[in-house]
């Protein structure tokens, strides 16, 4: 199963979909965000979420990332 990263304009909006995601049973932790991507707030959420990354996106999310060997590779929002 693919990991993906999500990043964040505001840390509410981590917390909401960090919310959203555990009450539908997926694996999600909130954590820093790595030095080699930004983010305005410095909070983001690695989760286990393998449907479409379009679901992810709420006017919050700044980019969402799939967890890569070598790095994060952008599958939606900012580059």
């Amino acid at each position: 199963m693919k990991e993906r990263l999500v990043t964040f304009h505001t840390h509410l909006g981590a917390v909401k979909l960090y919310r959203e995601l555990s009450r539908q049973k997926f694996a999600v932790r909130m954590m820093p965000v790595p030095r080699v991507l930004s983010s305005s707030c410095g909070t983001c959420l690695r989760t286990s979420y393998d449907g479409p990354a379009e679901d992810l996106l709420t006017e919050d999310v700044q980019g969402v990332y799939e967890v890569e060997a070598d790095g994060y590779r952008l599958l939606k929002g900012e580059n």
